[in-house]
């Protein structure tokens, strides 16, 4: 792993904190929208981190055509061994958006609220703002925390120009 690498991972990091923080900050903004473009009442918006697809390194290509094994026959390479068109290496994380369905939604009596159903209840979306504001703390503290590595990063390629 390089230094530069860990400057792509941190800063895949903090987009997709930010994008998380975005849902939250969406989510209980819309804690009491009993009526959306789509029909019915808010759905809650979720961020799902995943792996982020792998990423040929640059000097993993730079090395493939400085090098002639790229024109070499599989059945010359060890074997379990990559070939140097197959070497792959972490890129970061990204994120996907979700909106779920709500498990049980907030019932409400108010007959005079204009989305009251006959029977006179409110459907309203199921946000709980306790567990939005605690996903939003994490969210805040893993952000936190990649700036950290960020920082980190830029001073020790800062000290090793020094040397």
């Amino acid at each position: 792993m390089q230094i530069f690498d860990t400057l792509d991972i941190s800063a895949t990091g903090l987009t997709a904190q930010r994008r998380k923080m975005t849902a939250i900050a969406s989510n209980i903004a819309n804690v009491d929208t009993t009526r959306t473009d789509e029909g019915g009442p808010y759905k809650r918006r979720r961020m799902v981190m995943l792996e982020a697809p792998k990423l040929t390194k640059f000097s993993a290509m730079l090395e493939q055509n400085r090098s002639r094994l790229t024109r070499t026959q599989g059945g010359h390479m060890l074997e379990g061994e990559p070939r140097p068109d197959e070497i792959f290496t972490g890129s970061g994380v990204m994120t996907q958006e979700v909106r779920e369905e709500p498990i049980k939604p907030r019932m409400v009596y108010d007959p005079n609220h204009p989305d009251a159903r006959e029977d006179g209840y409110v459907v309203f979306p199921d946000v709980n703002v306790v567990t939005e504001m605690v996903d939003m703390i994490a969210s805040s503290r893993a952000y936190e925390a990649n700036a950290t590595v960020l920082s980190a990063a830029k001073d020790m390629i800062n000290r090793s120009l020094e040397i």
